[in-house]
């Protein structure tokens, strides 16, 4: 098996995940002591390149095309002083410190790269969070979970696929779809749910206006959530759910509180309410847990979500040379407080916080404990608002935002990201052609 030892002479630390924070550690570690010569700093992600996560309804509806929003890992490793290697982890030995990546198949299942071997001095788990399904009947069969870009463009090509058959169909009628046009459910009132809802929405409109249906968007789309919960957005404020939801009712997006589902069917979501939905497309988007592999590294100490559990350093439990953080790390926040929530801006954090930790550590100083700040949360409704609760930890309470403001500052949301790993001239040139490609390109992906 082929070993990959990159100047051994350097401590070398290996990031495996490049999501938001995994790529952000990666580029603050990269400028910080790989430019340096001070350490050899390794990224590994099973994608060749990098999507922000939040934005997967938006490819999921058409309205973001996933193609020129990405960036690859390669340019990205050249850029900001790492390597990049392609490759899913599929074994870790602490006490050589090594981890093995598997084999690399294409498309035509031919072997483009071999199971690799990697030495380490320190390893960060970064890997993320997929859909937890519990254990549904139907669901994984059935459903279409939002976890990655090539599940998100398969909500779309499904979506398009239905409009087509649409087109020749009138109110009433049977095609294919739901009996009166096509009704997309959503499982799950937390923020993907929600904005993928609005996102529809805005989509419908806009399929409708090019004539991919004959008859009303309200009409021929349907677009409902189904929460367990007696509200949208349960873990936020009650005031920013009550406003969330006026605004779904503005937009025909219908809810159904309190209700579990049981079951899933090509045909149909049915409810222990005994409700039945008849449904073309039905999305998954409630709960999240981490990979069941981690469950199965070399004695790693993981909780029932398969989240490796963290001390406030952000080291694992069992190794103090392997740290893990984001969605996939079980951080405490102190006596009698929650687990830190599995949010984008936890993940950001605990970068920041990693890239000056493992600097002081190469000097042989303490590493610094992780303290989560809530900074409130933003909820895109599409083109037509957004809502949120801001800075609630800097001031002693949650500041109220709505209508234009909350979409610009969820717009910067974005933009601190991308200005983390691109810079501030990249960026800047970044939007420049999105606001280029508005004009010239369709409002959304029609392919």
């Amino acid at each position: 098996m082929p070993t990959q030892k990159l100047k051994v002479d350097l401590h070398h630390i290996v990031i495996v995940g490049g999501g938001a924070g995994g790529l952000e550690l990666a580029v603050r570690l990269g400028r910080k002591l790989g430019k340096t010569k001070k350490a050899l700093i390794t990224l590994i992600d099973s994608s060749p390149t990098h999507l922000w996560k939040p934005l997967l309804h938006q490819v999921a509806a058409g309205t973001l095309d996933s193609h020129a929003n990405t960036r690859e890992y390669f340019s990205l490793a050249r850029s900001h002083h790492f390597n990049f290697r392609l490759g899913r982890l599929a074994e870790l030995n602490r006490a050589s410190k090594q981890l093995f990546l598997a084999a690399v198949i294409d498309e035509n299942g031919e072997e483009v790269q071999p199971r690799l071997s990697l030495n380490f001095d320190t390893l960060i788990i970064a890997v993320g969070s997929e859909v937890n399904d519990f254990g549904t009947k139907g669901a994984r069969e059935h459903c279409i979970m939002l976890d990655t870009p090539e599940m998100a463009e398969r909500f779309h090509h499904n979506l398009i696929n239905q409009c087509l058959r649409l087109q020749i169909s009138t109110p009433g009628s049977a095609s294919g779809t739901a009996k009166d046009g096509l009704t997309v459910t959503i499982i799950g009132g937390g923020a993907t749910g929600v904005e993928l809802a609005a996102e529809l929405r805005l989509t419908t409109q806009i399929l409708s206006s090019y004539g991919l249906v004959n008859f009303p968007a309200e009409k021929a789309f349907k677009i409902i959530i189904v929460d367990l919960a007696n509200r949208v957005l349960s873990m936020l404020p009650e005031r920013v759910s009550k406003a969330v939801e006026k605004e779904l009712g503005h937009i025909a997006v219908q809810i159904y509180p309190n209700e579990k589902v049981i079951e899933v069917s090509k045909e149909s979501v049915k409810m222990a309410s005994g409700t039945v939905i008849s449904s073309g497309i039905v999305v998954w988007a409630a709960g999240i847990k981490a990979p069941e592999f981690l469950a199965e590294m070399d004695g790693l100490e993981t909780n029932r979500l398969n989240q490796l559990v963290v001390t406030r350093t952000l080291q694992t439990t069992q190794d103090s040379t392997i740290f893990a953080l984001g969605d996939c790390a079980a951080c405490p926040q102190g006596p009698g407080r929650p687990n830190v929530p599995p949010r984008a801006q936890a993940a950001h954090q605990q970068a920041n916080l990693l890239a000056r930790s493992l600097t002081r550590r190469l000097k042989g100083k303490p590493l610094l404990l992780y303290e989560y700040k809530d900074y409130g949360s933003l909820i895109s409704i599409g083109n037509y608002s957004a809502v949120g609760n801001l800075m609630g930890s800097l001031i002693g309470r949650s500041l109220f935002v709505e209508g234009t403001i909350a979409k610009i500052m969820y717009w910067l949301l974005h933009k601190q990201h991308q200005v983390t790993v691109n810079g501030y001239f990249h960026t800047f040139l970044t939007t420049l052609t999105e606001l280029i490609n508005r004009v010239k390109n369709p409002r959304i992906k029609l392919h």
